[in-house]
């Protein structure tokens, strides 16, 4: 009988808590001025961010390249979900694809994205394609960790009960491994749906006509620092917004195991 109002004290609590960090961080950002006497090409105020993002807005600079990021963030997450899904299954039930790839695997992670980016630009060209590329591969390696983690925690007792019931592959998979290694390929998504963001602005820092760190590029180039601050709140807000649907369609996808543990 508790819960619903517990819950609304905790929800109550948390918006305090946020609105407090951020009038502190607002507090901070201008104390910092006014204590070291920084130029705005150094540090612009808040008030200076603000009214650069309402003249971003009306002038039209700022709408029409966080939509092109976005569209390279969502598809980038996509396909290298995808690809890491598939490829995470594999190396989880076959230890020899599992002995001939993760080498590669692991050595391919030690090449940073910045190296492997103007790579990618001189191959598929300055195009939308090749920032989805770098998109699906910042996102691919922790999507394909922890899918192949999730699919081999499933317990073997469980997978002796299926098969004696007579269960298909496509039944085990379906009804015990995917529930099973969902949580944890969850977690693995809720950071790829991040690094995506990064993934994009690091394509289009290299080469891009359009995009949000195609703005950045264009306002440091004139010192528009607060315009900068714009295009960088904007990612800020944008991975946010990717990580709360992700662990939205966790809560709702793993409501079953919490009504359990009631």
């Amino acid at each position: 009988m508790g819960k619903p109002g517990m819950t609304r004290w905790v929800v109550r609590r948390r918006n305090l808590l946020l609105l407090i960090s951020a009038a502190l961080l607002l507090g901070g950002w201008e104390a910092l001025i006014w204590l070291f006497n920084l130029p705005a090409y150094i540090l612009p105020g808040p008030g200076r961010v603000w009214q650069s993002f309402v003249t971003a807005l009306a002038d039209g600079s700022l709408l029409p390249n966080a939509a092109t990021t976005l569209v390279e963030v969502l598809a980038g997450l996509l396909l290298g979900a995808c690809l890491a899904t598939g490829l995470g299954y594999l190396l989880a039930k076959s230890p020899v694809v599992e002995t001939l790839l993760a080498p590669y695997l692991v050595a391919s992670q030690a090449i940073p994205i910045v190296a492997v980016a103007p790579l990618l630009i001189i191959w598929f060209g300055p195009g939308m394609f090749s920032k989805v590329l770098i998109c699906a591969l910042i996102v691919f390696f922790p999507v394909l960790v922890n899918t192949a983690v999730g699919l081999r925690a499933v317990p073997e007792n469980l997978r002796d009960l299926m098969r004696s019931l007579r269960a298909s592959r496509r039944q085990i998979l379906i009804y015990l491994e995917v529930p099973a290694a969902l949580p944890v390929f969850l977690g693995g998504l809720r950071i790829g749906a991040t690094l995506s963001v990064i993934g994009a602005v690091v394509g289009e820092f290299v080469g891009a006509n359009q995009g949000l760190g195609f703005l950045i590029n264009t306002a440091r180039a004139r010192y528009d620092t607060s315009l900068v601050f714009v295009a960088v709140f904007t990612l800020v807000a944008m991975a946010l917004a990717l990580y709360g649907v992700v662990t939205g369609i966790e809560s709702r996808a793993l409501a079953w195991s919490r009504k359990e543990e009631d």
